[in-house]
């Protein structure tokens, strides 16, 4: 059975660069996008396998703390 999994962000801050793309497979530990905060780069990592469906923010946006930045289908 799948199921979807909304991933969100650990931090406020910036998203500095996405790796991944809607329909893509991803496996448990990749990175999907990687956030900027205070001159760090903070990657955003998958727990599970599965597939991403949907990307909710785009390069440069600014985005808080708790925010879904990605739907993934596990």
């Amino acid at each position: 059975m799948m199921s979807r999994q909304e991933i969100k962000s650990e931090i406020t801050g910036t998203v500095w660069k996405i790796l991944t793309t809607p329909q893509q497979d991803v496996a448990e530990g990749d990175t999907l996008m990687i956030l900027e905060s205070m001159k760090m780069e903070i990657p955003v990592i998958v727990e599970d396998g599965g597939v991403v469906v949907e990307i909710t923010v785009a390069e440069g946006d600014a985005i808080q703390e708790g925010q879904v930045v990605a739907i993934v289908e596990t």
